[in-house]
């Protein structure tokens, strides 16, 4: 199925008309049902018709659009607001094209490393297609709900909710690229529907209530152990710079032992999370 404009003009224009052929036609059967037998005829049938296509008028309100149905048989579709006249003897099924928000449910979802977490997304969306949203689908206004969650949960399985590690995508460090995954995803599941997704977002994500005590400890455990590399990284490099600066700056050269303590001493104090007291060698003290 695929939309297509369905024949319809100008209400109006075609109201004017039809009512001054009713009117003839009126005339011409009261005047000439004994005289003129063939105009009797004429008038009646221009009465008919008259009266059939008046029959037809039809409104189309601002973001909205009529499929056209001529018994059982798809017409066509009428998207222009106003009022018109159509086919005689039609059903007219209004279509919604308003912009639309749906809010899934908390849906309980694995993760790539199989930790429960709970997910939902809002998801904006319009019918762009009236004869795929009513004859390709049974209704598709549910359509989109299941293809939505089915979807929130194949990209919630994808990824790990958090990880500490630069290079890897997850579910709360990278919602904006999760996001637009989830509305591609969508686009390629409700075309057969006729719906276009204009939005998609996550508004929760958290761990599930079973296991977010534990998954706190384990994401506080993993920062100090991150930021003790780093710690540990920045202290190496800055020892190995004041090294080479002293030896450079006062044309010192320390042997080996010397090296180790003056070492141990800077790694001590940049690496330490308390504040360093210094300690004032005055040498041997004999009596």
């Amino acid at each position: 199925m695929e939309e297509k404009q369905a024949f319809h003009v100008n209400g109006y224009l075609a109201t004017v008309v039809l009512l001054i052929t009713l009117i003839l036609g009126g005339i011409l059967f009261a005047l000439n049902v004994e005289s003129s037998p063939i105009l009797s005829v004429i008038g009646f049938v221009l009465m008919v018709c008259s009266i059939l296509f008046l029959s037809s008028i039809t409104i189309v309100l601002p973001n909205e659009a009529k499929a056209i149905l001529f018994f059982g048989k798809y017409l066509g579709t009428i998207k222009s607001n106003g009022l018109f006249i159509t086919i005689p003897l039609v059903r007219k099924i209004p279509v919604s094209l308003k912009v639309r928000n749906f809010n899934s449910a908390v849906l309980k979802v694995n993760d790539s490393d199989g930790n429960p977490v709970e997910i939902s997304a809002v998801i904006v969306f319009k019918v762009v297609d009236t004869a795929k949203a009513l004859f390709g689908v049974d209704n598709y206004r549910d359509f989109v709900e299941i293809q939505s969650e089915t979807a929130i949960r194949h990209i919630a399985s994808k990824y790990p909710y958090d990880t500490f590690e630069d290079n890897d995508v997850t579910l709360r460090g990278n919602t904006t690229e999760v996001s637009e995954e989830l509305a591609k995803e969508l686009e390629d599941r409700l075309s057969v529907a006729g719906v276009e997704v204009i939005e998609t977002r996550l508004n929760h994500l958290a761990y599930a209530t079973e296991i977010a005590s534990a998954m706190l400890q384990r994401q506080q455990a993993k920062a100090i152990l991150s930021a003790r590399q780093t710690i540990v990284q920045g202290a190496v490099s800055m020892t190995q710079m004041a090294l080479e600066q002293i030896e450079e700056g006062q044309e010192m050269k320390f042997t080996d032992e010397r090296k180790l303590q003056l070492i141990n001493n800077l790694l001590v104090s940049i690496i330490t999370d308390k504040g360093t007291q210094p300690v004032i060698n005055t040498g041997d003290v004999r009596e």
